[in-house]
């Protein structure tokens, strides 16, 4: 046992380090050790240890003892994967630094190694090489998903099904494990309200309360759903991020400058990542942006106040990449040793490819210009969460090469996608019933860059999937047999290489596919048409001015339409987009985001009617980009109306003020009658909770699922509230004519909010409460709070 032989160990010679020491020992020893251990060198198959008797801190003490400066420092520093990790070492350049610093035991942490031989490779450098044989953290983006590509997390969002998320979360982190990760880059927690940001893919979308409801089933998803679970070898550590305000960057373009009020922070901004907190996560990563002025990894209000003190997070904050070292392109830090020391002194416990902790930190203690107490603290947090995922009992927990060969991409897995898919997607239109197409009879053109695509689908982070392994909608749909189905491209998309790091260069010049596109669509009795963005059109750095269809698209959608109007037009991209013309002239249209792995099956079942559509906008569409930033929950002006009948109001002159699909929107192929709301009655007391129920029946033919959407205003306060705020929602399915009584109960959770000093209080007034299928369309009964 790894505690047992720690424990021999430390009574033969108490100058030996408490961790693992193979490499201190004589070869007699060794065997005598490995013997007791049950191992040999030639098998080198992971322990399975008693625990040890000691809690976690007082184990951290232990280690505590032995540490010296430099060593406590290296636990604060991260690099990226540098080398071919079961090759030769690095004999040169920034690599050799890099490999120097690993074998010092200067190193806590490395990113985007991935594989269960890559893993132990480098592990085994840490734990057998060092002098004490500290485990690493073995970080990676799992955004959505590993092998096994998930639905874009915003296309997750619209499900409004936390099982489903929960689901796909632990999937993804079983796969992971099984490749050697032991900690995640996300959830992305940032509240989101302009499509322009191309990163608006990674989050839940505009509403505070269902971030909040996603965060923490995302959390637990990858984690667990208590801090026990963290050991187990399919769950590992979550990141909440990026903490905080990195979605409210101006004009939505990538890494700029946020600035915005205390009211918007603590009722917007942070309620998702305190429930990532309250879900116990068990690490934070800070935001590039500026704040009101101070870059977030340098901000000591959001990273000792409130995340460390308010909110008594006892994990670790990782900075995003080199965002240390960017505080002197802020204009915030005069130079590298400054920057370190603003960040540490701020709350920023491990740094991620700055190479600044490790160069600058110890000598800033040696001048006095860093308290040693806050690295003591640091690296505190950090062998916390290393110990709570058992790490130091078995530092090769997660390099099974048997099962990572049986659990990457398995069946089980791919359900998971398929059914995180299907209730993603979201119907917008469907004039005369268009949808389900029918099963047989039919010839049906399928048309689009997009059509038979195999990798865009799978979204922006895939960093660990196979290139052109999605299913593709022409592969999905020609699972059903009973139609004539005829495909053309039109035209590409895209120009030239597609990948994480370049720009995309689009098609506007090659129209050559499209008189054999028009000549199927002629002969169709539906046209199928798949349009969007390209997989990597969304992202981080992808933000963008315009949201229409890029390159020919449009084009190719109104020269389509001039030969046949039964158009079903599916939607593939990772932000609500601005379609206009589409939505005035197409009959059908179906949001299927970037779906993952498993895309073109499920795209086709709902076309087809094997499922039926759910899905309900997690964001706002915006009519033209000029509404951006626009979102539901926004305030009153002084002039909300047109009263006086004349201009001076608060509205654009040459679009409607109302987005094209407001938040919550989705229909399906079956139709929901609401009854109207009952409270339980009209006047409440303080404390006491607000009830109320509505009756809904499904009046189609179909079974269905809906999304029971409550929404309250509160209507005088001493800081003024939004229109309209989420506060509840149920997802219930109903049989063709059945009817179901859904019920909610408000507290002060629900019925409060956060003043522009942070402090939470409800008010007594007069409350609207809305329920109905989305935020535009409800139904509104008040009640009085005394």
């Amino acid at each position: 046992m790894w505690e047992n032989g720690k424990q021999a160990l430390r009574s033969t010679n108490a100058q030996r380090p408490v961790s693992y020491v193979y490499n201190r020992l004589t070869m007699k020893s060794l065997l005598l050790f490995l013997s007791v251990c049950t191992l040999t060198l030639a098998q080198a198959q992971p322990l399975k240890p008693s625990k040890s008797t000691l809690s976690v801190e007082q184990r951290i003490d232990d280690l505590f003892k032995q540490m010296t400066l430099e060593e406590k420092v290296g636990q604060m520093n991260q690099y990226n994967g540098f080398w071919e990790v079961t090759g030769p070492a690095p004999t040169s350049g920034d690599a050799q630094r890099k490999y120097a610093h690993l074998k010092k035991g200067w190193v806590g942490s490395m990113l985007n190694v991935r594989g269960v031989d890559q893993v132990r490779a480098v592990q085994k450098i840490a734990v057998e090489e060092t002098r004490l044989g500290i485990p690493l953290l073995i970080g990676f983006d799992l955004i959505h998903g590993y092998k096994t590509i998930s639905p874009i997390p915003l296309a997750e969002a619209a499900s409004w099904d936390m099982d489903a998320i929960k689901a796909s979360a632990q999937m993804a982190a079983d796969e992971a494990t099984a490749a050697g990760i032991n900690w995640t880059f996300a959830p992305n927690v940032d509240l989101v309200r302009d499509a322009r940001w191309g990163r608006v893919m990674e989050g839940a979308g505009e509403d505070p309360f269902l971030g909040s409801k996603i965060a923490t089933a995302r959390v637990q998803g990858f984690q667990g759903d208590t801090r026990a679970e963290l050991s187990k070898r399919n769950t590992l550590a979550a990141c909440a991020k990026h903490f905080a305000g990195y979605g409210f960057v101006e004009a939505g373009k990538e890494y700029n400058t946020v600035d915005i009020g205390t009211a918007t922070l603590f009722n917007a901004v942070l309620p998702p990542f305190e429930a990532a907190q309250k879900a116990g996560v068990r690490t934070f990563m800070n935001a590039f942006n500026l704040l009101n002025g101070i870059p977030a990894t340098g901000n000591s209000f959001l990273q000792r106040d409130i995340l460390k003190g308010k909110w008594q997070f006892d994990g670790f904050v990782v900075t995003d990449w080199a965002s240390i070292r960017e505080m002197i392109h802020h204009g915030y830090a005069k130079d590298v040793a400054a920057a370190a020391q603003q960040a540490l002194n701020a709350g920023a416990d491990m740094d991620m490819e700055s190479h600044l902790y490790v160069a600058e930190l110890v000598r800033l203690v040696h001048e006095g210009k860093v308290e040693k107490q806050w690295i003591d603290d640091a690296v505190r947090r950090i062998l916390r969460v290393k110990f709570e995922l058992g790490l130091f009992d078995d530092p090769y927990l997660y390099c099974d090469a048997q099962r990572e060969k049986v659990t990457l991409g398995s069946a089980m897995h791919r359900a998971t996608a398929l059914d995180m898919a299907k209730k993603a997607v979201v119907l917008l239109k469907n004039e005369n019933n268009l949808l389900p197409l029918k099963k047989e009879g039919q010839r049906i053109a399928l048309i689009g860059p997009l059509a038979a695509d195999k990798t865009s689908p799978l979204g922006n982070w895939r960093l660990a999937a196979e290139e052109h392994s999605a299913v593709s909608v022409w592969e999905g749909m020609q699972k059903y047999t009973g139609n004539q189905l005829t495909y053309a491209e039109g035209a590409p998309l895209t120009l030239g290489k597609t990948t994480f790091v370049d720009e995309l260069v689009f098609n506007t010049t090659d129209r050559s596919g499209f008189k054999k596109a028009v000549q199927v669509a002629q002969n169709a009795d539906v046209v199928v048409m798949v349009l969007g963005e390209h997989g990597l059109q969304s992202g981080e750095a992808r933000s963008r001015t315009k949201l229409d269809l890029q390159g020919l698209q449009q084009e190719l959608l109104e020269a389509i339409y001039a030969v046949n109007t039964a158009i079903v037009l599916v939607l593939q991209n990772g932000r609500p987009l601005t379609l206009p013309w589409a939505a005035e002239n197409i009959p059908a249209i179906v949001e299927a985001w970037h779906l993952g792995t498993e895309s073109g099956n499920a795209i086709a079942q709902i076309l087809y009617g094997d499922y039926n559509p759910s899905g309900k906008l997690p964001m706002s569409f915006p009519r033209q980009v000029g509404q951006c930033p626009i979102y539901y929950n926004h305030f009153a002006t002084g002039r909300p109306t047109n009263a006086e009948n004349n201009v001076f109001w608060a509205h654009y002159s040459d679009s409607e003020n109302s987005p094209q699909w407001p938040f919550g929107f989705g229909l399906s192929y079956t139709t929901f009658d609401y009854g109207k709301p009952v409270l339980s009655k009209a006047r409440y007391e303080m404390g006491e909770p607000v009830e109320v129920q509505v009756s809904i029946t499904n009046t189609g033919k179909y079974a269905g699922s809906e999304v029971v959407q409550l929404y309250i205003r509160d209507h005088h306060a001493r800081i003024a509230r939004p229109v309209k705020e989420l506060k509840g929602f149920q997802k219930i399915t109903l049989a063709p004519g059945e009817t179901q009584t859904v019920k909610f109960s408000l507290t002060d959770a629900e019925l409060g909010f956060y003043d522009a000093t942070g402090t939470y209080g409800v008010e007594p007034g007069t409350f609207s409460l809305f329920i109905g299928t989305n935020a535009a369309t409800v139904q509104e009964v008040r009640f009085e709070l005394q």
